[in-house]
């Protein structure tokens, strides 16, 4: 079996990729560059992908309407509880592209199925991260392709952070290597949206 698994260089799609392997897939690794401020993000994906010995390619897209506070360095990141509802860093329809070139790519090479780390529990609140969106664009899938059985595979939607942590571990993942903050840099800011994530994962797999 074949999978296209989206690689961001985070916990989640870490986990993710190390999951898909051990169920057997041969896996291939998509890395977006989409003009996001936290770049750093990019290197980890390639180390990550490096680590688990899979093929990857990285693919430059231009988002120039940006919309996005990870688009647009005039808007500020947020810092965690400090915004409602959706924050700035929701970049628009992301998770819908991305898809979008994994399916394209899947058909192309004759992959069985995508994998993406959305999770809906310690998460920002974005749209596009609910189970109901990964529910719809199956349909899609099935709409739209020629190759009908492509499944769209969300194996973490429903688990915490710390959930996600310890399976990784328990995948020998190298989580070590993995970024998550928002800002980029050369360290993490410590206090964006992501970076608080992570944070309560770890305090809570040793608690």
């Amino acid at each position: 079996m074949k999978a296209i698994v989206l690689l961001s260089g985070g916990i989640d799609s870490t986990t993710t990729l190390y999951y898909a392997k051990k169920k057997c897939y041969k896996c291939f690794a998509l890395i977006f560059g989409y003009g996001q401020r936290h770049k750093r993000e990019l290197r980890s994906a390639v180390a990550v992908a490096k680590r688990a010995k899979v093929p990857y390619q990285i693919i430059k897209i231009s988002l120039p309407w940006k919309g996005s506070s990870l688009l647009d360095k005039k808007i500020k990141v947020p810092n965690r509880n400090k915004f409602k509802g959706i924050p700035s860093t929701y970049v628009p329809a992301r998770n819908t592209i991305f898809l979008s070139f994994a399916v394209s790519c899947a058909e192309a090479i004759g992959a069985d199925a995508v994998f993406i780390g959305a999770n809906v529990i310690d998460f920002s609140g974005y749209p596009d991260c609910r189970p109901a969106f990964y529910k719809a664009f199956q349909k899609v899938v099935q709409k739209g392709t020629k190759k009908r059985k492509i499944k769209i595979l969300t194996p973490l939607i429903n688990m915490t952070k710390a959930q996600i942590i310890h399976l990784g571990k328990k995948l020998k993942a190298p989580l070590e290597i993995t970024w998550s903050c928002y800002k980029g840099g050369k360290r993490p800011c410590g206090v964006c949206d992501s970076c608080k994530i992570r944070e309560k994962g770890f305090s809570r797999l040793k608690s």
